[in-house]
């Protein structure tokens, strides 16, 4: 051989050597941009469906694909056949009573007086009018000498009649009503109160109200529903972040069906104990993934549903091949959640074995594919998964609590439902709470109409009787 061939030759064996490095190197970025695709990929799809950010976070433009987890019924949407239509009724006493008459015939022009009625119909239109102006009830508190030892004696003025002028029970509790119920600002709410009612209050007026109210509340309803809640069997609770005063501050909610108790703080498990309610606690607790719960061992605990199949979906959407696993798990809790249901609406207190074993089984074996398959694979993605695997793996009994007792239920979406009103009233206030005390009175104040809400009372009622006797107090737990 040549010596300029074995050159050659020698010359490619070290372009190969240098191709192989370098396309050995290509492949590591390749992989690591995959990974970082894919890891974009899941944080830009993330939505209210598959993650803990609220609905009004999500793009509005652009229309989300279906991802409800519920089964279509196959109705048509709107009013179905053969339901009950509803009118605007027809009042039997008006106000006033207009009389239409034609004077003169339609087709030929000649006068009516006098012609015979055949026919009367009926057209009402209901307005409002002006409001009236505000009463004023005066007191004067008469002052009489005795006459045998001169001691002066004022008449009794009443309780509500304190000051040398003030608002009565009703102003103040509209004015709770519009601020603490429709979660309006001061001034958007002393506005209303001007137009709507007829009474002028200044905005320092309407700040004082809610705290007004806070601190009668906190004498005897607080006390009364922790009470009850400790008393029941299944508990909710849930937190939410609110800014206040410029930094996070904290809304916790303990409550069920017919009983809501709010206090604030921050997220450890001091703040979470803060609200009396949890400690020593011996119920179900029905909550989410945060680990602030843990401390509470006296109590059983049950994770949501709806956070799960959330943590699922957002793994399933960006790789429904390499993730497949999550989708199987999710199918298992939905049919977990109708077999349940099933159960309860035919009053039986427990799954069958059979349909119980199956659940489980199904359960493990999603569980295990989720930590196979995602165990040799590199990225963040599946490092990710695998925790969300091992996560159902270690908190099998939390997770399917809800088959084994039907009193607990699927989702924790009472609690979530119960501190929407924090986000809500931050909203329509700037973004944010000036004070801490100001949203730690939101959260008194919003117990107290939250729970009589579900009692089926009027905002407005319970309000009245909190200005004037004192705060309506829940009798029981639960109706009846």
């Amino acid at each position: 051989m040549s010596e300029p061939l074995l050159s050659s030759v020698e010359q490619l064996a070290g372009l190969v050597v240098e191709l192989r490095a370098a396309n050995a190197v290509l492949r590591e970025v390749i992989a690591a941009q995959a990974a970082e695709l894919a890891e974009l990929k899941q944080r830009l799809g993330k939505d209210s469906s598959t993650s803990n950010k609220p609905p009004s976070s999500d793009s509005p433009y652009r229309k989300p694909e279906r991802r409800s987890s519920r089964r279509s019924s196959g109705r048509d949407p709107g009013r179905q056949k053969g339901a009950p239509g509803s009118a605007m009724p027809l009042v039997e006493d008006p106000n006033e009573t207009i009389i239409c008459d034609p004077e003169s015939c339609a087709d030929c022009g000649a006068d009516l007086s006098g012609a015979p009625v055949t026919g009367t119909a009926r057209r009402q239109v209901t307005d409002v009018r002006p409001p009236p102006p505000p009463w004023v009830t005066e007191y004067r508190i008469l002052t009489r000498a005795c006459s045998c030892c001169a001691t002066r004696t004022p008449g009794p003025a009443p309780a509500g009649a304190t000051g040398r002028a003030q608002y009565g029970p009703g102003v103040l509790a509209r004015a709770a009503e519009l601020l603490c119920r429709h979660y309006l600002p001061v001034a958007r709410a002393a506005g209303l109160m001007g137009s709507m009612l007829g009474v002028s209050v200044s905005t320092g007026f309407m700040a004082g109200v809610r705290p007004r109210a806070a601190r009668l509340l906190e004498k005897q309803f607080l006390p009364r529903v922790r009470e009850l809640l400790r008393q029941v069997g299944v508990l909710h609770v849930d937190e939410t972040p609110v800014r206040a005063d410029g930094a996070l501050e904290y809304v916790h909610a303990a409550c069920t069906e017919f009983l809501t108790a709010m206090h604030t703080g921050g997220r450890t498990k001091d703040d979470i104990d803060a609200g009396k309610v949890l400690p020593g606690y011996t119920g179900t607790i029905v909550r989410d993934g945060y680990a602030g719960y843990v401390h509470l061992i006296d109590a059983h605990h049950a994770w949501c549903g709806a956070h799960l199949i959330r943590d699922l979906a957002a793994f399933h959407r960006v790789d429904p091949k390499g993730q497949f696993w999550a989708a199987a798990m999710a199918d298992t809790l939905t049919d977990a959640h109708q077999h349940a249901q099933t159960a309860r609406a035919a009053g039986n207190d427990h799954l069958t074995p059979d349909v119980l074993a199956d659940i489980r089984r199904r359960y493990h074996g999603a569980t295990a594919a989720g930590i196979s398959d995602n165990t040799t694979r590199a990225g963040p993605l599946a490092a990710d998964a695998l925790t969300l695997a091992r996560r159902f793996r270690n908190h099998e009994d939390m997770i399917l609590r809800f088959v084994v007792d039907l009193g607990v239920p699927f989702t924790n979406n009472q609690s979530e439902r119960d501190v929407r009103p924090a986000k809500i009233q931050q909203r329509t206030s700037g973004g944010c709470w000036r004070t801490l005390a100001g949203v730690a009175d939101f959260a008194v104040v919003q117990s107290y109409l939250s729970t009589a809400t579900k009692w089926g009372l009027d905002s407005y009622d319970v309000l009245t009787q909190l200005f004037t006797t004192g705060a309506w107090l829940p009798p029981a737990a639960t109706p009846g």
